[in-house]
């Protein structure tokens, strides 16, 4: 099959408010100046996931639902300035946008305006199928329209990946998600037994490969029934902020394995790209470029 697209990436797209608070908790008190100040910039998890393709050199193609709004212009000027094709589906309700609360150690907070989607939004089908049958890959953000069209996607015969960020390994919801992709990514820091969840993921659906990133502790990557830990990469500078860092994990991961690399090696990419992330300062949205990343990947490899 002839392919226009190595990465579509359905969901994910608005804009975040980046607040930077002296600690979290947030102390309760009157007022708080802020410093370095607050700054409304666009991206969101597939934003994020598809500037991180796009700078590894994959032909990366958005779709998602944006308002006729400021917000919307924000998205829509990111991915016209990154070069990155987006297929936009108007929403009445409005750009999805969030607040962060970003404390002095890098860790943040998240507000998510919950008014910008109702239960009958929905991806047309149609543009769905068109996309998917120039595409390699399909990465699927958990909102409730990419659900729906997850059914049009396997049909398609793509390979489907997803990001249930810290589900717990209860909340239904997830689980559509969950046992319909063929890889899947997911954040440790709400399970108690990261192994258990995982292999029951496995168990229950398509996936072989399932990787748990663990923040400074690195990644546990199940694969073929055999789970390993991956110890994470050393930032290259300091680290100011962890918004974004799992998505640039997963970018870094399909950009290995769409290149057909093994497992572990695919996880060494995405700890070095997460750890990059690490040092962005959230009000930016940057992303390492193919070639400081496999650098940095085969010093890994050979101890350098």
């Amino acid at each position: 099959m002839s392919t226009e697209i190595d990465v579509l990436v359905l969901g994910g797209a608005g804009v975040d408010t980046i607040v930077h608070v002296p600690e979290l908790p947030l102390p309760l008190t009157d007022s708080h100046m802020i410093q370095p100040g607050i700054v409304t910039r666009a991206g969101q998890s597939g934003d994020f996931v598809a500037l991180g393709t796009s700078a590894l050199g994959l032909r990366t193609h958005h779709l998602d639902m944006l308002g006729d709004d400021p917000e919307g212009d924000l998205v829509r000027a990111l991915h016209r300035d990154r070069g990155i094709a987006l297929t936009v589906v108007p929403q009445p309700l409005g750009t999805k946008r969030a607040v962060n609360l970003v404390g002095p150690d890098g860790r943040r907070l998240s507000l998510y305006d919950a008014t910008r989607a109702a239960e009958t939004d929905r991806l047309p089908e149609a543009t769905v199928r068109e996309l998917a049958a120039v595409s390699r890959h399909a990465h699927v953000v958990i909102t409730q329209p990419c659900g729906h069209a997850l059914p049009a996607l396997r049909e398609a015969g793509v390979t489907v990946s997803t990001d249930l960020h810290d589900w717990g390994g209860s909340n239904p919801y997830h689980e559509t998600f969950a046992h319909q992709a063929d890889l899947v990514f997911l954040s440790s820091a709400a399970l108690a037994d990261p192994e258990r969840t995982m292999r029951r993921i496995t168990e229950r659906g398509r996936a072989r490969t399932v990787v748990a990133t663990a923040g400074a502790d690195g990644a546990y990557l199940l694969a073929d029934g055999r789970l390993t830990h991956v110890p994470a990469a050393a930032p290259p500078a300091q680290v100011v902020d962890s918004n974004g860092a799992g998505d640039a994990f997963a970018a870094a991961f399909l950009y290995a394995w769409l290149n057909a690399e093994p497992p572990r090696r695919c996880a060494l990419y995405g700890t070095v790209a997460g750890a990059y992330a690490c040092t962005v300062p959230s009000t930016r949205a940057d992303s390492i470029g193919r070639t400081e990343l496999c650098a940095r990947v085969t010093g890994l490899v050979s101890g350098g």
